[in-house]
């Protein structure tokens, strides 16, 4: 996106509508709605002394992430990676002593390359599964749930969404989980399945919806929150929030490093800078008290 105007890369449509999607925002809107998060967060050598040695030894940490996904992980106006996660990990990566290198992937990637030991880690509000588990581990930092969305006009129940056409994020537990199983109830009641859209990125499943193409979305809750918020009343909420389940970083099975991420999280739980951070982001509805390692409740 440049100076003052928008460019958005998704799907091609006029600027007084792209100017509404999801991560596609004028400077002036960038300087209104993205916070300025300022914390004092200082290395702790006890816990740095828990990563694991290479790491420690490189001082940075290699971080596979997603975009965009707003609030938790987008770009800028001047084209920075910014979001909840962004910010979190900055603060856990000061308490590790190390350097966050941010590194773009598709979201189905980033699982497979931490096993090849491409990345470190991954932070791309994944949520922590146990089938996920079975590849690698996970920190937990964060809860959500699953929020649908609907145009005003055209109302959905999310319980009994038959035949619609449902956008969602590829590989997303919305996309693996919440959508298949709604629709099995579908035809298991002799209605037909429904119509699961899959886009490689969020704001392309946000514009679909916006413009028509889809009857419904779902997506994390406060994912869905956000789009709600940046569409200008052209979305709104499909229900309540469901399903909640905890967010993690996924390491490399067996790494020293869930432990070190683990540590230093809660580090920042206890001295009150998460909360400054969830609540600058407006997600402190998801904070949580207790970091844990493979905390999947399903």
């Amino acid at each position: 996106m440049d100076s003052t105007f928008v460019r958005c890369a998704a799907i091609t449509v006029t600027a007084a509508v792209a100017t509404m999607l999801t991560g596609c925002v004028t400077n002036n809107e960038d300087a209104a709605t993205i916070p300025k998060v300022n914390v004092n967060v200082s290395k702790v050598n006890s816990i740095a002394a828990v990563l694991p040695t290479e790491i420690r030894d490189s001082g940075k940490l290699v971080i596979g992430v997603n975009i965009p996904y707003a609030p938790d992980e987008f770009k800028d106006s001047a084209g920075n990676i910014v979001g909840f996660d962004v910010d979190l990990m900055n603060a856990v990566s000061k308490v590790l002593g190390v350097t966050p290198d941010y590194v773009e992937s598709d979201f189905d990637k980033i699982i497979p390359a931490i096993q090849a030991d491409t990345y470190d880690m991954g932070m791309s509000s994944f949520t922590d599964s146990a089938e996920r588990e079975k590849s690698v581990d996970f920190t937990t930092y964060f809860r959500a749930g699953v929020q649908w969305a609907q145009r005003p006009s055209k109302p959905v129940n999310p319980n009994d969404a038959c035949g619609k056409k449902v956008a969602v994020q590829t590989t997303t537990v919305e996309d693996t989980d919440d959508v298949p199983d709604r629709s099995a109830r579908c035809v298991a009641a002799g209605k037909p399945p429904i119509d699961k859209v899959k886009f490689d990125r969020q704001d392309d499943a946000t514009t679909a919806l916006i413009l028509g193409k889809v009857d419904a979305m779902s997506a994390d809750s406060p994912v869905t929150a956000y789009a709600i918020k940046r569409s200008g009343g052209r979305i709104e909420a499909a229900g309540p929030i469901f399903d909640s389940a905890p967010y993690g970083w996924p390491v490399a099975k067996g790494s020293t490093l869930a432990r070190a991420l683990q540590q230093a999280l809660q580090h920042l739980i206890d001295d009150g800078t998460y909360k400054t951070i969830a609540t600058a982001w407006g997600v402190q509805q998801g904070m949580i008290v207790k970091s844990e390692i493979n905390g999947a409740t399903q």
